[in-house]
């Protein structure tokens, strides 16, 4: 892939990622004191794959459930900061809170209590977050 490709298609993951956030990922992704000269290729690489490659994948799985699988993922692995940001694209997407309950049971059942009250914790925060924008 052409520099000029890898471009164009880290645009279109940026802006594909403030579609579904309703924020810009730029802030996160600036060098921060220290980091290798090769951190913004990590961070390119990785936004293009999520946000130009998986996402965008429509034809078998709707956004609306691969968002929904994103937070079960994400929680089950207990991220925190991701995990954040996968819940407001969820209820961006149509995920209503009590289907992320939901998924929190399951998560509860497959990847243990302690890590599903962990990222419910999370959940709830956002969710006051969101009552609180309305």
């Amino acid at each position: 892939m052409s520099s000029e490709e890898q471009s164009t298609s880290y645009a279109r993951a940026l802006d594909h990622a403030e579609e579904m956030l309703g924020f810009r990922l730029e802030r996160f992704l600036e060098p921060t004191p220290g980091e290798p000269e090769n951190a913004s290729d990590f961070k390119r690489i990785a936004t293009t794959h999520a946000f130009d490659d998986a996402w965008p994948r429509t034809t078998h799985l709707d956004t609306r459930t691969r968002a929904l699988v994103s937070v079960a993922t994400v929680a089950s692995l207990g991220i925190a900061e991701p995990l954040r940001g996968q819940i407001r694209i969820a209820l961006r997407q149509g995920v209503t809170k009590e289907e992320i309950v939901e998924a929190f049971i399951q998560i509860a059942v497959y990847a243990g209590v302690a890590r599903a009250f962990d990222g419910y914790s999370i959940a709830a925060q956002v969710f006051a977050e969101q009552d609180d924008a309305s």
